[in-house]
């Protein structure tokens, strides 16, 4: 059955927002060291992790427009009525359902060096593995890509395909940022064995 909206728009924000407030974040490095020129820039995080992701892209850049990157699906629907109301902007889609203009929209957003907040696993995975898209778009155009490793102290496991994790209410929850330094892909062969070797190095972030 699907999510009443009135769940979806308000319950939920404000419950992921109280949790939130609840947690000892600590963060390192300091967003400020991390070389990104004036540029638009790309946050991943795992799709397991977003409780604390999606709201941890608003405190490192409290000046910035965030877009989320959010798939189709109802799930989707759900993420993206929350989101809304947590004041990220949208773009809806994913590299199975309207991958190009996934990637136009992202591009412009970067040219206005606006930052884009995704999950690289999602929507349906698999777990850990970064898709080729978001990778191929970075590297060409220059866009830095940051990925939050985040662990937490206390938490409650799902049985779902991305161990999806939700952080006990006044637990710690660790972030360690992680500049990724993308090369200049020439084949296909060089993105798709950059993407298994990065995909393995944050596997257990």
């Amino acid at each position: 059955m699907p999510l009443s909206p009135l769940i979806s728009r308000h319950i939920l924000p404000l419950a992921l927002k109280l949790l939130y407030a609840s947690l000892r974040i600590s963060i390192t490095p300091p967003i400020s060291a991390m070389p990104l020129q004036g540029k638009g820039t790309i946050l991943a995080f795992w799709h397991g992790k977003m409780v604390v992701g999606w709201l941890l892209v608003r405190k490192l850049f409290p000046a910035k427009k965030i877009t989320a990157v959010v798939s189709m699906s109802e799930d989707g629907r759900i993420l993206a009525d929350a989101l809304e109301q947590c004041g990220l902007a949208l773009i809806r889609g994913s590299s199975s359902k309207g991958g190009e203009m996934v990637k136009q929209a992202m591009h412009d957003v970067l040219e206005q060096q606006g930052i884009i907040a995704l999950t690289p696993d999602g929507p349906r995975g698999p777990i850990y593995q970064f898709k080729y898209g978001t990778l191929r778009l970075a590297s060409a155009k220059r866009y830095p890509i940051i990925f939050a490793e985040i662990s937490y102290s206390k938490i409650w496991r799902l049985r779902s395909w991305d161990r999806f994790e939700i952080p006990k209410p006044f637990s710690k929850a660790t972030v360690t940022l992680h500049r990724i330094e993308l090369p200049v892909f020439r084949t296909d062969d060089e993105l798709h064995q950059y993407t298994t070797t990065i995909s393995e190095r944050f596997s257990h972030a």
